[in-house]
């Protein structure tokens, strides 16, 4: 059993989907989506050590987009940066970064599965993806 919980975060550049785990570490639930904008340099730091402290949270796995040849691009290099950034306001909290290739896709296809129409699939995508790429985790280390 897990001493405390682990959050997801599935990193955009106007929002950052987020989900947390049960104490158990065995389920990842969607919590909340932040606005950011990344332009304007405000990443949501603030708002999620917030959450982090609230939930007591110990470890944060954040989705590391690669392109299908294991490279990183431009949106891997904006998720290696939020790392950073947490880290700088949380030095002892533990990242970890997870492969996400296929977590909004997989997320994409979950929602439109149950038939959740295009409106709502905008307002939840980002959380639902920061699910998959929890669970992901979580399974990987039962």
């Amino acid at each position: 059993m897990l001493t405390h919980k682990i959050l997801g975060l599935d990193v955009g550049s106007k929002t950052v989907g987020v989900a947390i785990s049960d104490l158990m570490g065995w389920t990842a639930q969607g919590l909340n989506t932040l606005r950011i904008n990344e332009e304007l340099e405000d990443f949501g730091i603030d708002q999620l050590v917030a959450i982090i402290k609230e939930h007591n949270v110990g470890s944060v796995v954040i989705g590391l987009p690669k392109n299908m040849n294991n490279s990183i691009g431009f949106r891997g290099e904006a998720s290696l940066r939020y790392k950073e950034l947490l880290k700088e306001s949380l030095p002892d909290i533990e990242i970890i970064m997870w492969d996400e290739r296929l977590s909004t896709m997989a997320a994409e296809r979950s929602l439109l599965e149950a038939d959740v129409s295009r409106q709502k699939r905008k307002k939840v995508i980002d959380k639902m993806a920061a699910v998959f790429i929890l669970q992901g985790y979580l399974d990987s280390i039962q």
